[in-house]
C-alpha cells in the first residue's frame, strides 16, 4: 500500500502508476482508500481535469513513506542495518554502484578523525551553524552545500577545494550548481536510503560523521572508479535564515566499514588521496 502511495505520488497519473506497479486500477484505488482511512486524512485530490494531485497532508506524508519503502527494500535485501545504534549500509545493486556506509560516533571524529573534518566541525559550532559566519569562512572552500526543495535536495554551493570539485573537476562542479542530489552524480544508482543522513541533519540541525566507500564516474561519465572517504555533515542556516546541510569530505584509506575488506577500500587510486590540510 505504501508503494502504491509513493508511486502514484511520483507520477500523479493512475494509468502510469498501475503500469509501473504491475497492478490494477481497482487495487491501487483500494490501497489509497485504506491508507486514507487508517491515517484519517485525504492523501490525494482530483483537480477539475480529473488529474491527481497531493493534498497538503499527502505532501507531508510522502517523505516518510519514501523512507519506509526504501528501508524496507534495503532490509529485505540485507543491505541496511544498525551497528551500536548507528547506520550501516551495504548496497550492491545489479545496476549502478556499490555503496557502503558506516556512521561513526562523534567521539571517533574527535579522537582520530581527519584533522580537516575536526576543524570544520569546530568552526561550525563556533559559527552556530550560520553558513556566512566569519568563523566558518576558511572552511567553505572544502564544503558542498544543499538546500531542501520539496522531496529533493538541490546543490547550492560547491567549494573549489571540496572532494566533489577535486574528483570531478571544476567544470563539472560548476555545472552541478542547482542540480538535485539525484542528478548530481550521474549513473550512481543510489536509492532513497542515501537521503537518510540529509533528512536526519535537516531534522535535528546537528552533525554526523560517516565513512563511505563507493564507485563514481570521474573524467568519463560512463566509467566508474572506486572512491573512499570520510564525511562530516552539519545543519546550516543561510543568510535568510532558511536551513540546509553542509558537507565536508576527505578522500582517504583510513576508514572502517564493517563487512568491507581493506583491499576494496584501498582499490581507490593513490593519486585520488587528499591532503589532510586545513
Amino acid at each position: 500500500m505504501l508503494r502504491s502511495f509513493t508511486t502514484l505520488a511520483e507520477v500523479l497519473n493512475l494509468s502510469r502508476a498501475v503500469t509501473l506497479l504491475g497492478s490494477t486500477r481497482q487495487t491501487l484505488r483500494r490501497h489509497i482508500s485504506i491508507l486514507e482511512q487508517e491515517r484519517g486524512e485525504k492523501l490525494f485530490e482530483l483537480d477539475e481535469d480529473r488529474r491527481y494531485k497531493l493534498t497538503p497532508e499527502g505532501e507531508r506524508a510522502l517523505d516518510e513513506a519514501l523512507e519506509i519503502v526504501a528501508r524496507g527494500d534495503a532490509w529485505l535485501k540485507n543491505q541496511s542495518g544498525k551497528i551500536k545504534g548507528l547506520s550501516h549500509l551495504m548496497v550492491e545493486p545489479e545496476q549502478g554502484n556499490r555503496y557502503y556506509l558506516q556512521q561513526h560516533s562523534l567521539t571517533k571524529l574527535w579522537q582520530d578523525g581527519p584533522e580537516r573534518l575536526r576543524a570544520t566541525a569546530k568552526a561550525w559550532a563556533e559559527a552556530e551553524g550560520k553558513l556566512n559566519h566569519r568563523a566558518f569562512a576558511a572552511h567553505r572552500s572544502h564544503c558542498i552545500v544543499f538546500r531542501p526543495s520539496g522531496t529533493q535536495w538541490v546543490c547550492a554551493e560547491i567549494g573549489a577545494r571540496s572532494s566533489y570539485a577535486t574528483w570531478f573537476g571544476k567544470d563539472w562542479a560548476a555545472s552541478s550548481i542547482g542540480l538535485s542530489f539525484s542528478s548530481l552524480v550521474r549513473g550512481s544508482g543510489l536509492g532513497a536510503v542515501s537521503f537518510d543522513p540529509y533528512r536526519e541533519i535537516l531534522a535535528n540541525g546537528g552533525v554526523r560523521f560517516d565513512h563511505i566507500s563507493t564507485e563514481l564516474p570521474r573524467e568519463e561519465p560512463d566509467e566508474k572508479f572506486p572512491i573512499s572517504y570520510a564525511r562530516v555533515m552539519m545543519g546550516c542556516r543561510f543568510p535568510d535564515n532558511s536551513v540546509g546541510v553542509v558537507s565536508s569530505s576527505i578522500r582517504t584509506y583510513d576508514i572502517q566499514i564493517a563487512g568491507v575488506p581493506d583491499s576494496w577500500i584501498k582499490s581507490m587510486d593513490p593519486s585520488a588521496l587528499m591532503d589532510d590540510d586545513i
